[in-house]
């Protein structure tokens, strides 16, 4: 599996590194917490062959280096602009999933003349509340003393339906079981601290995919809604009999959305 020593850390990555101008810009795929980037197979298997597709594992997780304390978006946002700096990557089609889509909103704070394209999955812009502050504290500091296991246990048919086929469920609660407590934790505590992406969400000129599964939890269809109106040119996709994980649950779905969306972001 390919890697990256960029300053310190470690990252890795996937790269198809295929793709050319006719089929627009790179698509760089960020996932969400507490998984891997293995979460994108699917869309690596569905693009792969005709779009460069490039998904990194975040800080913290997968096969990236693990940093204890406090990882917050902002830097989450600059690993993702170094690794694609030192993959030679100017400007790219930027999607993510929960914790992923609040860092793509965070990269299209800070570098938005990178971004030719938003897709947001299963997630919402609007900053912590002190409830949730302290829920997400409470929860880092259960990681590191019982570890994952338990949590995934727990969450495993909140992120993804309790009708989801048996390997994609196990391919979760697997990725969720592997994820380093310290690396989760940073995150966890990062994220806490977020900003609130609302008034961004009005301000986005590049077209957009908001979506979202229609028995997800944690991400409701009405916080897709909300983004979808907010943000000038986007399409909703609301995946039928599918929770917080889409993209895995309900591959062929999701996949035509985003080869729709692709075929409408590419440039003329």
């Amino acid at each position: 599996m390919p890697s990256a020593l960029i300053g310190s850390r470690t990252f890795g990555y996937d790269d198809t590194g295929r793709g050319d101008a006719r089929s627009g810009p790179p698509l760089v795929l960020v996932h969400g917490h507490p998984f891997d980037r293995t979460m994108w197979i699917p869309q690596l298997a569905a693009f792969g062959e005709t779009h460069r597709v490039i998904t990194p594992d975040l800080r913290g997780y997968g096969a990236s280096t693990v940093e204890p304390g406090v990882t917050p978006l902002s830097a989450f946002a600059a690993d993702t602009a170094a690794l694609l700096d030192h993959l030679g990557v100017e400007r790219f089609v930027l999607g993510g999933l929960s914790m992923g889509g609040q860092i793509v909103m965070e990269c299209y704070r800070l570098f938005p003349e990178r971004i030719s394209g938003l897709i947001l999955a299963d997630t919402f812009p609007a900053a912590e509340t002190e409830v949730g502050k302290a829920a997400r504290y409470e929860m880092a500091d259960r990681l590191l003393r019982d570890g994952m296991r338990g949590y995934a246990d727990e969450v495993l048919h909140k992120m993804v339906a309790p009708d989801a086929d048996p390997e994609t469920a196990a391919h979760v609660h697997r990725m969720m079981c592997g994820t380093d407590p310290e690396g989760a934790a940073a995150a966890l505590r990062g994220r806490a601290e977020r900003p609130d992406y609302r008034e961004l969400l009005t301000r986005v000129t590049v077209p957009a995919l908001v979506v979202v599964g229609r028995d997800d939890e944690y991400t409701p269809v009405a916080e897709a809604e909300a983004m979808h109106a907010a943000i000038p040119d986007s399409t909703l996709c609301v995946v039928e009999s599918a929770a917080h994980m889409p993209n895995l649950e309900r591959p062929a779905e999701f996949n035509a959305a985003l080869r729709d969306y692709l075929d409408v972001a590419r440039p003329a």
